[in-house]
């Protein structure tokens, strides 16, 4: 082939100049559809002069889920330009979280969805069963395996579109589906404000804004009853109220109720009973540490729970008893990741729940760059208990050397599940046998489950391990958020830590790959009869070191408990 002649390759700049100078006919991309920006408008407001905030972005994404069923393209398009975004920052934080479903323009919404917990205590139940039933019976929707659904004492757990299906059967989700029963139930028997007032709430909050209260005297009561942070970390909470009242102004405060721990109810039950109890524990922090915004972050699957802290909060704000800090409600979106402080202010601010490095350290650069405190929802709601008995009351209480109260979230092979509130330190035994009413009939106690997913998992000869912070370190568990799931001789640990795993690797981030891979590919090792013991060590000391934060860090911890503790079920040796 005979090569060009330079006049063939000759470029006419002229021409060059004349052609980028001519407006085009539309802009590069996917063009706005007006009935699609008409829709987003309709739904999250005209924007106002400075524009739509960035952080409500998640917000604006669940406004137009819950309306259409679904995100569609064109809308997520549309609402990008109102924001004014780029596409694919849109479409990335929508596409991180679990909840939100991206649909294509012309595929069909779901007409209804139908959620099925697979974790654990709801695997126990029979969920599995339940979720293969109904994927046969209801053609017409969409009925999908989630992991924890928050409602382990309740198991198997079933969400029919926003409404709660306890102890779910076949017949209970159908009639449900039939009568298109979709919307999340009331909380009556809620404690209101009027009540919570009259028994003498809020008062402490009021002293504090008057002055009858100093600051100093609560963070040493804090510290006098040794309360530790009731969201798995268990840092003290006094020193933690120090340390960021000592930042510089403006301070901010992040509020976590998003526990997606398998195993954990407990903050979801205290909140559909005493809301104002939580809130008046906020109010006090906020004044103590000198609080200027405060964002509370709730799990998504807690819709009921929603409604009612949303009334709670209007309420409070039409009948102040006290200056009032600005106070957001921010709603989850299915990723367990965001119970990671880090992550979940990642998504506060509107993004994906991605965990920060660290340092720096949230209480000195959290929050848009801003000293931030942030707690757990236990925490909070005990805070009036510790100031109303004082800090020797709480203290006094405990076993076997540990002092306080903890509340568990049992769940698993008991005769009464729920949240019990014990003292701390109590054994599984003990904790079985007193607040359970035993173990449930036909069932002997085989192993446990002290913290959730993460926290491991012991065998029956280890039942009377006091069960508190830092007493299970030397048997590679932890007691984290206190959420314990007992097994039987029905059950094998091997199952359980092949099920944490699977839920482990669906959650990570994928930002770190020891925890992407390595969640993914244990997952896989452990349906092996005999488990390839090197190569999982291997992969579970990566993890260990090498994880960004606690999901992955944790997550090799029940590889490494089957193993010490149950080498007959997977084919090892001690």
């Amino acid at each position: 082939m005979q090569a060009p002649t330079p006049s063939e390759t000759r470029i006419d700049l002229s021409q060059m100049r004349q052609a980028l100078g001519k407006p085009r006919a539309q802009l590069k991309g996917r063009q706005v559809m007006p009935e699609a920006r008409a829709d987003v408008q309709s739904l999250i407001g005209l924007a106002p002069a400075e524009g739509h905030r960035r952080d409500l972005l998640i917000e604006h994404l669940h406004v137009l889920n819950d309306h259409f069923r679904g995100l569609f393209e064109r809308h997520l398009v549309a609402l990008a330009a109102e924001m004014r975004l780029s596409v694919v920052e849109v479409f990335e934080v929508a596409s991180f979280y679990h909840h939100f479903e991206i649909l294509k323009d012309d595929e069909p919404a779901p007409r209804i969805t139908v959620r099925v917990c697979d974790s654990l205590s709801c695997a126990l139940a029979g969920s599995g069963t339940l979720l293969r039933q109904l994927q046969a019976q209801l053609l017409d929707v969409k009925v999908v395996p989630v992991p924890c659904l928050g409602r382990c004492e309740q198991a198997p757990a079933a969400q029919v579109g926003q409404q709660a299906v306890s102890k779910a059967s076949v017949a209970a989700v159908s009639e449900r589906v039939a009568k298109h029963q979709t919307q999340p139930h009331a909380l009556p028997h809620a404690v209101q404000l009027k009540d919570y007032v009259q028994a003498g709430g809020y008062r402490w909050a009021q002293q504090l804004a008057t002055g009858e209260c100093e600051a100093e005297a609560v963070i040493q009561q804090l510290e006098s009853s040794g309360l530790r942070g009731l969201g798995g970390a268990g840092f003290p909470a006094g020193r933690k109220w120090r340390i960021v009242r000592s930042q510089a102004a403006p301070r901010l405060m992040a509020v976590n109720i998003d526990e997606g721990e398998p195993g954990t109810f407990k903050d979801r039950t205290c909140l559909e009973s005493d809301p104002h109890r939580f809130l008046e524990g906020l109010l006090i922090a906020a004044q103590v540490v000198g609080i200027d915004a405060v964002y509370i972050y709730l799990r998504d699957e807690y819709h009921e729970a929603r409604l009612l802290l949303t009334q709670a909060l209007a309420d409070l704000r039409a009948d102040p008893p006290c200056p009032l800090p600005l106070i957001e409600l921010r709603r989850g979106a299915g990723a367990y990741i965001c119970g990671e402080e880090s992550a979940m202010i990642e998504s506060i601010e509107g993004k994906r729940g991605e965990p920060r490095l660290r340092p720096p350290y949230i209480a000195e650069v959290g929050l848009w760059g801003r000293p931030t405190l942030e707690h757990n929802f236990e925490t909070l709601y005990w805070i009036r208990e510790l100031l109303e008995n004082g800090a020797h009351s709480f203290a006094s209480q405990g076993r076997h050397g540990r002092h306080g109260l903890r509340r568990f979230s049992v769940s698993g092979r008991v005769k009464e599940p729920g949240v019990k509130l014990a003292p701390a330190g109590i054994t599984l035994r003990e904790l079985v046998d007193e607040y359970c009413g035993g173990m449930a009939e036909g069932h002997t106690l085989y192993a446990y489950l002290p913290g959730g997913a993460s926290g491991g998992i012991l065998p029956a000869h280890l039942a009377d391990v006091p069960l508190d912070f830092d007493t299970l370190q030397p048997y590679g568990c932890f007691i984290g958020s206190a959420a314990v799931m007992v097994l039987s001789q029905h059950d094998s640990a091997r199952d359980a830590a092949l099920n944490v795993m699977r839920f482990f690797a669906h959650e990570s981030c994928g930002q770190c790959t020891p925890c992407r891979v390595g969640t993914d590919k244990a997952a896989q090792l452990m349906t092996a009869e005999v488990w390839d013991t090197e190569t999982l060590n291997d992969l579970a000391q990566v993890m260990g070191d090498a994880s960004i934060c606690g999901l992955g860090q944790a997550a090799p911890n029940p590889i490494r408990c089957v193993l010490a503790y149950f080498p007959h079920e997977v084919g090892a040796t001690r």
